[in-house]
């Protein structure tokens, strides 16, 4: 196959993305990124040598973004564009710019996107995007079940490729939370999330009221739902009020869940594939998650964590007291949680799975599809 150029348009890329750049460059595609220059992992990018253009898409209709990607674009011919989010995807379809190469875009979470929908038109259901890359089953299987008036997605348009971790990138030191009056012996229940209901926070809370009060649990919550008044009024109604700590957004976030027993995520809907589940996984942290959206592909129950019923905070309140007791339980999940990231959420195999897709577009442009 001939040698093929990608543009990837995204804004402060994690860590996983990053690397998928990085490797996917080191695998012989001919990448470049057009991002904003000042995400955490953007040195990690320029001294990896691969060419970026400094591009910052503060909303879906930004005039000055679009600019920016027609500049992009007249100066070189892409044959694949990648768009990592909404605002990349929009922005390029708006532009009117690289018409002849094909749209690749990302999809990280179930939901929010149907047919009656203006701004769903401007990303992933717009006539330009050939392929949508979905972070797992959950959310392809949401787009290929999407009906309106006789429109649905045509076959492969929507593909799931999990987002790849390598466990050598998770080597903090555990944090010491003896700063928030927790000793070794207490048992620490950790949650980090964005402030949205869906992602379950309140249900921690209320899980407090079903657990002995003999049980020696803390509870430590980060994220901006530290903000959150009526999570902070249900946590000071809380039996466990004293033991229930919101830290905020930390940067040594995966230190702190390293530092834990178990992790907690009971998303009550629409949870794609989620990075601090992965985190606590690979840092050899149970994990009890929800049957929802893309969490069960990547908890097997009883084997790699629990997985609970969604907005149940009494079986959440009986997996916490289960690992409680048996901590070679405990041992036994944490191991295969790390074994099971290595094996089925490989870095190497997400780009060996982009490449895939890269070439099959390449090869129906050939065929004239």
């Amino acid at each position: 196959m001939k040698n093929y150029r990608v543009l990837a348009i995204t804004d402060r890329s994690d860590l996983p993305e990053t690397e998928l750049f990085i490797r996917l460059r080191q695998s012989g595609v001919d990448i470049e990124v057009a991002c904003n220059p000042t995400g955490r992992y953007h040195p990690r990018l320029e001294k990896s040598g691969i060419i970026f253009y400094p591009l910052i898409l503060k909303t879906r209709f930004s005039p000055g973004g679009m600019r920016e990607i027609r500049k992009i674009l007249n100066r070189k011919i892409y044959d694949i564009i990648y768009c990592f989010n909404n605002h990349a995807t929009s922005n390029l379809i708006l532009s009117r710019a690289g018409r002849t190469a094909k749209v690749v875009t990302y999809r990280g979470m179930v939901g929010n996107i149907n047919f009656f929908s203006p701004a769903s038109w401007t990303t992933h259901l717009n006539p330009r995007v050939n392929r949508i890359i979905c972070v797992c089953r959950a959310v392809r299987d949401y787009l290929n079940a999407m009906r309106w008036m006789g429109m649905k997605f045509s076959p492969g348009r929507a593909v799931a490729i999990y987002k790849g971790h390598d466990l050598a990138w998770y080597q903090d030191a555990p944090a010491d939370l003896s700063e928030f009056g927790i000793s070794e012996n207490d048992f620490v229940v950790t949650f980090a999330g964005r402030d949205r209901p869906h992602k379950g926070a309140h249900v921690i809370v209320e899980s407090a009221k079903f657990l002995p009060p003999e049980l020696p649990v803390h509870f430590i919550l980060m994220g901006k739902i530290s903000e959150n008044r009526k999570l902070i009024h249900q946590i000071n109604e809380s039996p466990l009020r004293h033991r229930i700590h919101l830290l905020g957004f930390r940067n040594d976030a995966p230190a702190v869940i390293s530092a834990g027993d178990v992790f907690v995520m009971p998303s009550t809907k629409r949870e794609g594939l989620s990075r601090a589940v992965i985190e606590a996984m690979c840092y050899g942290i149970p994990p009890i998650v929800t049957n929802v959206g893309g969490l069960p592909e990547l908890v097997t129950d009883k084997e790699s964590g629990f997985v609970i019923p969604p907005s149940d905070p009494r079986a959440l309140a009986r997996a916490i007291i289960d690992l409680y007791e048996n901590p070679e339980t405990r041992k036994r999940l944490g191991e295969n949680a790390r074994v099971r990231i290595r094996t089925h959420f490989n870095i190497n195999t997400t780009v060996e799975q982009t490449r895939k897709v890269f070439e099959e577009l390449m090869a129906e442009e050939k065929q004239g599809i």
